[in-house]
């Protein structure tokens, strides 16, 4: 396995946020998405943002391949297409509105997915699965765009199909994700 791209999805609609952009939402002084690019751009050999809106950046922004916002996996397959151009073998996804994921990620997905028959793992703490946050081989990019155009949308269910292996993370809190006021008044008191 070459050094992974890395993948930050930024494609939702933010509804429960009244709409706003989750990559612009500002904590502490910095957009999410920027927090975002701070913890992962060490870990992998390149980034490439998942996006539906136009975004000002330095970074390659990818739209979804599918059309109709159908969720992070669509995100993920617009992801292992860019991947796929550029010859590499796999992609880490992180998910915009969680700015607190740990920054040994990678490490700790690529060591769990070497247990796994394709190279596929996610990220699990003692409450769940957070697959949004993953290693996922270019391989599979045929198998979940079929998964994908087949009404298939729930992350988990391609991710069990495929038999993903987990990456265990002791933090609870680095995969707080923020979805409401609420939540993103929850992460300043954190900060």
């Amino acid at each position: 396995m070459r050094e992974p791209v890395g993948l930050i999805l930024a494609g939702g609609r933010g509804t429960r946020m009244g709409g706003v952009a989750k990559g612009d939402i500002m904590l502490g002084g910095a957009r999410l998405l920027d927090r975002c690019i701070a913890r992962l751009d060490p870990q992998v050999c390149a980034l490439v943002v998942n996006s539906n809106d136009a975004i000002t950046m330095d970074l390659p922004v990818i739209a979804d391949t599918i059309t109709g916002h159908l969720g992070p996996l669509a995100g993920v397959l617009a992801g292992l297409d860019w991947a796929n151009g550029r010859r590499a073998t796999h992609v880490v996804s992180v998910a915009v509105d969680t700015p607190f994921f740990p920054c040994d990620l990678v490490p700790h997905l690529i060591m769990a997915a070497q247990t796994s028959a394709n190279g596929l793992a996610i990220a699990t703490t003692q409450s769940g699965d957070h697959a949004t946050f993953g290693i996922w081989p270019v391989a599979v990019r045929d198998e979940l765009a079929t998964f994908l155009q087949d009404g298939g949308r729930k992350v988990r269910a391609f991710t069990d199909a495929h038999g993903a292996a987990k990456a265990s993370f002791p933090n609870e809190r680095a995969f707080f994700n923020i979805n409401t006021p609420d939540d993103l008044a929850q992460a300043a008191a954190w900060l």
